[in-house]
């Protein structure tokens, strides 16, 4: 079994994740471990917000292990799983790539996220006049596992401590490609589920059963390669 502590407080994400992984992973949350930081993503890229989230996360946790112990009683190596994941429109450039969760917040200088509705909404202003053969975009989904190491008191530097929480992370990304429809469908997932169809469907992830979204999502892809990378 392996445990994860998964850095999100978005009970969406941790249901798909754990989902996803299946039973082989014991998995929590930010929402079980009430004192855990704030981590500003303040990133220029997935990778980046994701590494900091999980770097942080980890370190965080080195010196708080009983936060984790109700999940692990075990010795075994617990993992932060942090991810940060977005939309990338090709007709705006790649927007709202790393500010997909603040996409409308974005014209009003607020660095809060914003509502799905204002997010759908400020994507199907700017994409009005462009025609569906140039309406292509992708969810990218980039993964970063940290694991939680034992705080070391006889370590000569804890510096070189905090530095081993980043040379431990590993990445994984995964992608779906798609189209932005012209109107928002469906009742199911969540963001901009209801504008994307992902390729060789005509449903949108809003319209799509949580079993075929997570057979082809953008996240699916990202856990599978982390799956098999941990042997799951």
């Amino acid at each position: 079994m392996t445990t994860l502590m998964i850095a999100t407080g978005n009970a969406h994400k941790v249901g798909e994740i754990r989902a996803i992984l299946g039973s082989g992973f014991a998995c929590s949350s930010l929402k079980e471990s009430p004192n855990a930081p704030e981590v500003v993503e303040d990133a220029g890229t997935f990778a980046g917000n994701a590494t900091k989230k999980a770097v942080e996360m980890a370190k965080w946790s080195s010196g708080s292990q009983p936060a984790l112990r109700k999940v692990s009683e075990r010795e075994d190596t617990i993992f932060i799983l942090a991810d940060d994941s977005g939309l990338e429109v090709d007709a705006l450039g790649g927007a709202p790539g790393v500010h997909s969760a603040r996409f409308a917040a974005l014209d009003t200088g607020q660095t809060a996220n914003s509502s799905t509705a204002s997010n759908n909404a400020k994507l199907l202003r700017l994409m009005k006049d462009v025609p569906r053969e140039k309406r292509t975009a992708r969810f990218r989904c980039v993964l970063a596992l940290t694991p939680v190491l034992r705080t070391r008191a006889t370590d000569p530097s804890s510096v070189c401590f905090a530095d081993e929480f980043e040379i431990q992370t590993r990445i994984f990304e995964g992608v779906c490609e798609g189209t932005i429809g012209f109107e928002p469908r469906g009742q199911g997932g969540f963001g901009y589920d209801p504008l994307f169809f992902p390729q060789g469907h005509n449903q949108t992830f809003a319209e799509l059963s949580e079993t075929v979204k997570n057979e082809l999502s953008h996240r699916a892809s990202a856990l599978a390669k982390l799956r098999a990378a941990l042997g799951g």
